[in-house]
């Protein structure tokens, strides 16, 4: 308790918790996108459902993971060397979770490039996006991701009250945020499409991190910000030609 309040009383806890709040919101953006592609293929009554059940689990993971600080941070240990790179036990779980974004990015974009391809599979697709399938999936990204924030957390701040709170804060974020996301996504096509770019790009950047490639994360979320940027417009645009084309034929019908 008296721990607690020294921590309560240092301005610099104070700096090293909003930084990290901060943090865990930025790394948070890409599970949350993940979780909301994904729960949108289920029908529309389960989605709330598992998004939250999703993040939940994001949660539990984290503060378990928490708990456990002193294994996570030997996650780091090269275990074996290869190619000049010691490869630990981080390296091949981000290499691993890299891989399968890349896996389900491209399935998903195929899927929306070529529906046509996939309209007699419809009905099994329904059968088969099955919430646990969904949830399995989730459980999967959620531990990537879990793990490459806990070591983000313990190389900011090594007080453990300051890591529960900002894990506890940005999970918030990404609870409350959840549902508005994905159904901008849904309503917006072009958008899914982006979502998955950036899918693929955070993947591909895993893979990078896990090779012993440090990719600065700033230039990797600056380049989605463009991109997320240039979409809005892009739909502003969109959107001013339909009232424009709207507005044209009705003064062709008076």
């Amino acid at each position: 308790m008296q721990d607690i309040m020294m921590l309560v009383q240092d301005p610099a806890a104070w700096v090293a918790l909003v930084t990290l709040v901060v943090m865990e919101v930025v790394l948070g953006i890409d599970n949350l996108i993940f979780i909301s592609i994904l729960t949108n293929k289920l029908p529309p009554e389960h989605r709330e459902k598992a998004r939250k059940v999703g993040i939940g689990l994001a949660l539990i993971m984290r503060l378990a993971l928490l708990g456990t600080v002193a294994w996570i941070v030997k996650l780091t240990t090269p275990v074996f060397d290869l190619f000049g790179h010691g490869f630990s036990w981080k390296d091949m779980i981000l290499i691993a979770g890299g891989l399968f974004l890349l896996w389900k990015a491209t399935k998903e974009i195929h899927h929306s490039v070529d529906p046509a391809e996939h309209e007699n599979d419809a009905a099994a697709n329904a059968v088969t996006t099955s919430f646990a399938a969904v949830i399995g999936q989730i459980l999967v990204l959620d531990l990537v991701f879990s793990v490459d924030s806990i070591i983000t957390a313990v190389g900011m701040t090594p007080h453990l009250p300051i890591m529960v709170v900002a894990v506890v804060a940005a999970v918030t974020v990404m609870l409350v945020a959840a549902t508005p996301l994905a159904n901008f996504i849904e309503k917006n096509p072009t958008i899914v499409m982006l979502a998955l770019g950036f899918l693929m790009m955070i993947g591909t950047t895993l893979i990078a991190e896990g090779m012993g490639f440090h990719v600065p994360k700033g230039y990797v979320y600056a380049a989605m910000a463009f991109s997320a940027l240039v979409e809005v417009l892009n739909m502003f645009a969109r959107n001013a030609k339909k009232r424009k084309r709207e507005a044209a034929k009705q003064d062709t019908v008076h």
